[in-house]
């Protein structure tokens, strides 16, 4: 008879202790916001190469400053042009809206911030949706990280937003290539 009652008080606790730990862990007065810290490639295959940026505001319609870094492993060598298709919710755009500059990464303790501009040419091709940064010194291959720096207002519509970049090599025969992919999120 004890143990019954024994069984029956554990059964209750578990089932109080249960609904309790269910309902402390719904909140209705969560705001809707996720921060995602994922990116997901569809179609991940060795030509697609993945670039860091950073962007001051992801909502929609609002200014933003985004920064397309090259990083010293991004660079194989010195870059005499630097070319980057623009998705198309970004078609309203003009070359003062773009610069290159010498950058500091931020981080958990500092922020990002240009620290020399290098002075260059900005042609657009609005057929191709698209931008050729001609810095006027090759951009180094070397510790230091470099970035474009992309001052527009966010489209209409959120989503991913992919931009990519070639860059020239400087050197005897200036190649093209590949650099990779920045995807960015407007919320």
């Amino acid at each position: 008879m004890k143990l019954q009652k024994l069984v029956r008080n554990l059964s209750i606790f578990k089932i109080i202790l249960f609904s309790s730990i269910l309902f402390l862990n719904i909140n209705p007065y969560t705001s809707g916001e996720v921060q995602a810290g994922l990116e997901f490639q569809w179609d991940n295959n060795e030509y697609y190469r993945k670039l860091k940026w950073f962007q001051k505001d992801n909502e929609r319609r609002r200014r933003n400053t985004i920064f397309f870094f090259l990083r010293p492993s991004d660079r194989k060598t010195g870059l005499i042009k630097i070319n980057m298709k623009l998705p198309k919710g970004f078609s309203d755009f003009s070359a003062e809206d773009f610069s290159l500059c010498r950058v500091r990464i931020g981080g958990y303790q500092s922020r990002t911030k240009c620290l020399e501009s290098l002075p260059s040419d900005v042609e657009i091709d609005k057929e191709n949706n698209s931008v050729n940064i001609f810095p006027y010194s090759p951009v180094p291959s070397n510790k230091e990280s470099y970035s474009v720096v992309f001052k527009t207002i966010n489209p209409r519509r959120t989503g991913l937003y992919q931009f990519h970049s070639h860059g020239q090599a400087s050197g005897s025969i200036p190649v093209s290539r590949y650099l990779g992919s920045y995807t960015i999120v407007i919320d």
